[in-house]
C-alpha cells in the first residue's frame, strides 16, 4: 500500500532545481510561481472535483426520484420494474463514488499537500541563504524563520482549500442549479440570486479579513522574533539582570498580537450573524416556491424532496464554504506579510554564468576601493593595496579604521561602492561567490558554531575529509584534548557531541580552537585571520601561534590583530586610519618612522591596542 501512496507522492519533486530569480512581490504572481510543477495534476484535481460534485448532487436528485417511484406504484412488482436501475445506483454508491473520492484525496493529500508546502519553504530558504550579511544584520532570525514556515503552510493550505472547498462548492452549486432548473426554472432563480448575494457578502468580509490577517501575522512574527532573540541571548539578559525589562519588551509585542487577534475574531462573529441570515433566505427562497409549485400540481413530491435536500445540503455547506474563503484570505494576508522578507532582491549577486575563480598565484589587489555603507562617509575611502602571492600582511588600526570592512569586501559579503577587488587579475564581481569563498580560509574573533556535532562543525572546512584528517586538524589546533572529554545531554561524546546553538556549550577558547581546526582542514590558498587568537588564554595562544605560522606557509595571508606583537613578524604591516592606508612597511621600518604605528606600539598596554 505504501508503494501505491508513493506513486502519488512522487508526482512532484519539491526540491527540484528552480529559477533563482527574486520571488515576485505580488500575491498572485508569487502563487503562480509555485504552481508550475503542479499544473497538470491540478487539472486532474479540478476534473475529479467536478465529477464528485456531480455524483453528490445526482444522488440527492435520485433520492427524490426514488420517492416518486415508491409513490407511483405499490410494492407489487417494484423490484422487477426498477431493480436494474436501483442496482446501477448501488454500483455508483459503492464503487464509482468511493473511487472518485479516493482519487480526489490522493491528489489533494499525497500530490499537493505533501509537496507544495515544502517546495515553498525550500525555495524561500534557498533565496534567503543567498542574501548578504547586511540583510541578516537588519532582520530578526526568529521573524525570518516564522515567515518562511508560515508562507509554506499558507500557500499549500490556501490551494488545498480552493480545490477541496471553493471548486467543489462551485461545481455543486452549478449542478444543483441545473437540476432545479430542469425540475422548474423558477426553482433555480432563488438559488442563483442567493449565490450572487452570498458571493458579494463573502467578498466584503474577506477583504477585511485579508487586511486583519496580514496585521495579525505581522504581530505574530514580531512575538516570535523577540522570544527567539531573548532565548538566543539569555546569558546577556541574566548577566545584566534584565529579566523584568525583557518581560515587558516581549509582553508589549504579545499585547499587540492579542489586540490584532481580537480584531480578527470580531470579523468572525460578524460573519456568523450574516451567514445565519443568508441561510434563512436560501431555505425560504427555494423550499417555499417548491411547495407552492407542488400545491398547484406542477412538481412532484419527490422533486420537492430533492429541492429541499439540495437546499439543506447547501445550507450546511455554506458555513464551511465561508470558513474556507475566510481562511484563504487569511492565508493571503500571511503570504503578503512573508513577502516583505522573501521578495527582496539579493544585494550581492553572481554575474550571469559567472565562472569559478581561476586561482594561479593568489595575488590580491584592492584598486581604488571605497565603501561607505550608503552613508557617504565612514567605511573605506579610496584604498589601494596589493598583497603579493605568498605574502603575509598585517592590518593595524584603531576600531573603525576600516580593517574588517576591507576583509568583508574581500569575502564579497558586500560589493564596494567604487573601485575593484581582484584576485589574480579577476574582478570578484565577475566570478562565482562559492568559488571565491572556497579559496579563502577565515578565522574571526567571533566564530559561531552550528548546533551540530563537533565532527560536523570541523568537516565544514572540507566535507570529503576522512576521520584521520579531521582529527589531525583538531590536534594541530590544540582542540583534540578537550574534544575527547566532551559529552552532551543526549549521551553523545567526543567528536559526536553537539555544541548547542552558536556553540554555547563550549567556552570561547574552545569554540575558537574548533574554528581554527576547520580552517586548517580546509587548507585554502588564501588565509584571513581576524583576531584569530583573541579568545585564547596565553598558554593556549602560545601553543597555537606556531600552528598559525605553520598554516601560513605557502599562502597569501591577511591578518588583523589588536595585539601588535602577534603580527610583528609578518612580511609587511599596513596601518589604516579613517578608511585609508596611512603607513605600510615592516615592523622595524614602521617603528623607525615614528608615525602612527610607532605611537600605537608605544602606547600598548600588555600588548593590546586600545580604541584611543
Amino acid at each position: 500500500m505504501s508503494r501505491f501512496y508513493r506513486l502519488f507522492e512522487t508526482l512532484v519533486d519539491p526540491f527540484a532545481p528552480a529559477s533563482k530569480a527574486t520571488p515576485p512581490a505580488s500575491l498572485w504572481a508569487y502563487l503562480t510561481s509555485h504552481y508550475g510543477p503542479f499544473y497538470r495534476w491540478m487539472a486532474c484535481l479540478a476534473a475529479t472535483g467536478i465529477v464528485v460534485a456531480l455524483i453528490e448532487t445526482g444522488l440527492i436528485f435520485y433520492s427524490g426520484r426514488v420517492i416518486d417511484l415508491i409513490s407511483a406504484g405499490g410494492p407489487e412488482g417494484f423490484w422487477s420494474r426498477h431493480g436494474a436501475e436501483l442496482g446501477l445506483a448501488v454500483l455508483v454508491i459503492l464503487l464509482a463514488r468511493p473511487l472518485m473520492i479516493t482519487l480526489q484525496h490522493l491528489l489533494l493529500e499525497q500530490m499537493l499537500a505533501s509537496n507544495m508546502q515544502e517546495q515553498v519553504r525550500w525555495r524561500a530558504h534557498q533565496h534567503l541563504l543567498g542574501q548578504s550579511s547586511g540583510y541578516f544584520q537588519n532582520e530578526f532570525a526568529g521573524r525570518l524563520t516564522n515567515r518562511v514556515m508560515q508562507a509554506g503552510e499558507a500557500v499549500e493550505d490556501g490551494t488545498y482549500m480552493f480545490f477541496e472547498g471553493i471548486w467543489y462548492a462551485l461545481s455543486y452549486v452549478l449542478s444543483a442549479a441545473v437540476i432545479l432548473g430542469g425540475v422548474n426554472p423558477w426553482l433555480a432563480v432563488p438559488l442563483v440570486l442567493w449565490v450572487l448575494l452570498y458571493g458579494l457578502y463573502v467578498r466584503h468580509i474577506a477583504r477585511r479579513v485579508a487586511v486583519a490577517s496580514e496585521k495579525w501575522s505581522d504581530a505574530r512574527s514580531m512575538v516570535t522574533a523577540r522570544v527567539v532573540d531573548a532565548y538566543a541571548n539569555i546569558e546577556t539578559i541574566k548577566l545584566f539582570a534584565r529579566d523584568g525589562a525583557e518581560e515587558r519588551y516581549v509582553q508589549s509585542a504579545m499585547r499587540r498580537l492579542r489586540l490584532r487577534f481580537q480584531r480578527f475574531l470580531r470579523l468572525m462573529t460578524e460573519l456568523g450573524l450574516g451567514l445565519a441570515v443568508l441561510n434563512g433566505l436560501l431555505l425560504i427562497g427555494v423550499v417555499g416556491p417548491a411547495l407552492w409549485l407542488w400545491s398547484v400540481g406542477i412538481v412532484s413530491v419527490g422533486e420537492v424532496s430533492a429541492a429541499a435536500a439540495l437546499t439543506l445540503r447547501l445550507n450546511g455547506m455554506s458555513g464551511w464554504i465561508m470558513w474556507v474563503v475566510i481562511r484563504m484570505f487569511e492565508h493571503a494576508g500571511v503570504i503578503r506579510e512573508a513577502l516583505r522578507s522573501l521578495a527582496v532582491e539579493h544585494e550581492v549577486r553572481d554575474a550571469p554564468k559567472a565562472p569559478a575563480l581561476a586561482l594561479r598565484e593568489a595575488e590580491i589587489e584592492f584598486r581604488g576601493v571605497s565603501h561607505h555603507y550608503g552613508k557617504g562617509r565612514g567605511g573605506l575611502d579610496g584604498v589601494n593595496l596589493v598583497v603579493r602571492p605568498g605574502e603575509k600582511v598585517g592590518l593595524v588600526g584603531r576600531s573603525g579604521a576600516g580593517k574588517s570592512s576591507l576583509v568583508n569586501l574581500l569575502l564579497r559579503f558586500r560589493d564596494p561602492e567604487a573601485g575593484q577587488i581582484l584576485i589574480d587579475g579577476q574582478d570578484l564581481r565577475q566570478i562565482s561567490q562559492s568559488s571565491l569563498r572556497g579559496a579563502i580560509g577565515m578565522v574571526s574573533q567571533d566564530n559561531s558554531l552550528l548546533h551540530r556535532s563537533i565532527r560536523a562543525n570541523i568537516l565544514i572546512g572540507r566535507p570529503e575529509a576522512d576521520e584521520a584528517e579531521m582529527v589531525a586538524a583538531a590536534e594541530k589546533a590544540e582542540a583534540h584534548g578537550f574534544i575527547k572529554g566532551l559529552r552532551d545531554s543526549a549521551g553523545r561524546s567526543g567528536y559526536g557531541a553537539h555544541v548547542g546553538e552558536r556553540g554555547v556549550k563550549l567556552s570561547g577558547g574552545q569554540r575558537q580552537r574548533v574554528a581554527i581546526a576547520r580552517v586548517i582542514l580546509k587548507d585554502a590558498p588564501i588565509l584571513v585571520l581576524d583576531e584569530a587568537t583573541s579568545a585564547l588564554d596565553s598558554e593556549v595562544e602560545a601553543a597555537i601561534q606556531d600552528t598559525l605560522f605553520g598554516m601560513m606557509e605557502g599562502k597569501t595571508v591577511i591578518a588583523i590583530a589588536h595585539r601588535l606583537s602577534t603580527i610583528a613578524q609578518l612580511d609587511r604591516i599596513v596601518v589604516m586610519d579613517a578608511g585609508r592606508i596611512v603607513e605600510e612597511g615592516s615592523h622595524d621600518d614602521l617603528l623607525a618612522r615614528r608615525g602612527i604605528y610607532a605611537d600605537l606600539w608605544a602606547r600598548q598596554s600588555g600588548g593590546f591596542l586600545g580604541a584611543e
